[in-house]
C-alpha cells in the first residue's frame, strides 16, 4: 500500500470507532489516508482522533475548503485511487443509490471515479429492511464493492446481522482492490 492514496468516509453509527483502526491499519502500510466525516460521525468520534492516525486535516463540510480550493469534493475525488466508507449507514448507502448529494462525504460519491468499497453498519432491523437490501443491490449494479456485515453483538442490545465487518477484513479487502488498481 505503499504511497497508495486512499479516500476514508466515515458515517454516523457507532462502528465508527473500528474505522480508527482501521485507518491505523492503512497509515502504517504506508498508505496516504484522507478522512471525510459526516456530521453525525463526529458525535460518534473526533476529528481529531483521525489527524492524528493520518498526519492530515479532516474535512466534514462541502465549505471552507481546507486542502483543495477548486472544491473538497473534486480535489480528494481526483488524488484517490479507491475510496472506502466505513460505517456506512443505511442513510448514506439510500443516497449515493439514489444518487443524492447533500454533505461532502456524499457529493465526494458523485464526483469520484475510482472504485468504491463500503462496509455497512446497522442495527439488524434496519439491515433487514427491504429498502436497504434494495439500495445495497443498486450499489452492487453500480459497481460498489461491499464488505458485507458481519453477525454478533450489536449496540442496541440485539445479536444479528448488521455488525461492521473487522477492520482487519476491511483492510484485507482494501488490499486486493488496490492490486486491481494498479
Amino acid at each position: 500500500m505503499n504511497n497508495r492514496e486512499i479516500l476514508l468516509g466515515v458515517t454516523g453509527g457507532i462502528a465508527a470507532y473500528k474505522t480508527a483502526d482501521l485507518c491505523s491499519k492503512l497509515v502504517q502500510a504506508g498508505a496516504g489516508v484522507s478522512v471525510v466525516m459526516t456530521e453525525a460521525a463526529t458525535r460518534f468520534v473526533g476529528p481529531t482522533t483521525f489527524e492524528a492516525l493520518t498526519n492530515r486535516p479532516v474535512l466534514t463540510t462541502l465549505w471552507n475548503p481546507e486542502t483543495n480550493f477548486r472544491g473538497e469534493h473534486i480535489g480528494l475525488a481526483e488524488a484517490a485511487e479507491l475510496f472506502v466508507v466505513a460505517p456506512a449507514t443505511a442513510d448514506f448507502l439510500g443516497k449515493v443509490a439514489n444518487g443524492l448529494a447533500d454533505d461532502l462525504l456524499s457529493t465526494l460519491a458523485m464526483t469520484t471515479t475510482c472504485p468504491f468499497l463500503f462496509a455497512p453498519a446497522m442495527n439488524t432491523a434496519m439491515w433487514e429492511k427491504p429498502a436497504v437490501q434494495r439500495n445495497v443491490s443498486t450499489l452492487k449494479s453500480d459497481g460498489v464493492h461491499i464488505v458485507e456485515p458481519g453477525s454478533g453483538w450489536l449496540s442496541c442490545g440485539r445479536v444479528g446481522a448488521g455488525r461492521m465487518a473487522e477492520p482487519k477484513t476491511i483492510f484485507d479487502r482494501i488490499a486486493e482492490l488496490l492490486e486491481t488498481v494498479g
